[in-house]
């Protein structure tokens, strides 16, 4: 056992060894290394559709509002609700719910009394202009760190709509991707 202790004592390098020219180079893994930066996690607005958690970068959302009266457009959109009046700008109200496959149809909405008390719309910012998304209920700010974001998984349908999935603690976020779900 004592010829095995040797060779290892050979094959190892100590501290009070004389240093040859190529360790010399090599690193020193005994220097006090730089602290990692902890990633900053980024703000998303969560809310919810048919009981699923949905979320989007708090960047993309202008507003939040109850909802208002609704007018309908003749021969529209599959998605498109109608337009709504935020203080005198006209802006789309769609419903994603068709896009993602969640409902077959749109519902009819012209009133806050065609809606749940909890529904609210989402102003979201788009290159093309700034629309309204119907959700059923909004359930506040979520921090998510982006490099633990999964991608969406391939379930067989369309869902271009969807940029990935987040995870917080036991709660799952699917996120949206602002520009193809108001396409």
């Amino acid at each position: 056992m004592s010829s095995f202790a040797d060779l290892l004592d050979r094959f190892f390098y100590r501290p009070d060894e004389e240093v040859g020219p190529y360790l010399e180079l090599a690193p020193q893994t005994d220097r006090a290394q730089d602290p990692v930066p902890e990633e900053e996690p980024e703000e998303f607005l969560a809310f919810m559709l048919e009981g699923e958690t949905y979320a989007v970068p708090i960047g993309a959302v202008r507003e939040i509002l109850k909802i208002s009266d609704v007018t309908e457009i003749p021969r529209s959109k599959k998605n498109l609700i109608g337009l709504i009046n935020v203080r005198g700008e006209m802006l789309p109200l769609y419903d994603v719910k068709v896009r993602l496959r969640l409902a077959e149809t749109i519902p009819t909405v012209r009133t806050s009394k065609d809606v749940a008390r909890s529904a609210r719309v989402v102003i979201l910012r788009d290159p093309e202009g700034d629309a309204g998304v119907l959700v059923d209920r909004v359930d506040g700010v979520v921090k998510l760190q982006l490099s633990r974001l999964e991608e969406a998984p391939q379930l067989g349908i369309d869902r271009n709509a969807i940029a990935g999935l987040g995870r917080r603690d036991d709660l799952l976020f699917i996120l949206l991707d602002v520009e193809q779900a108001l396409s």
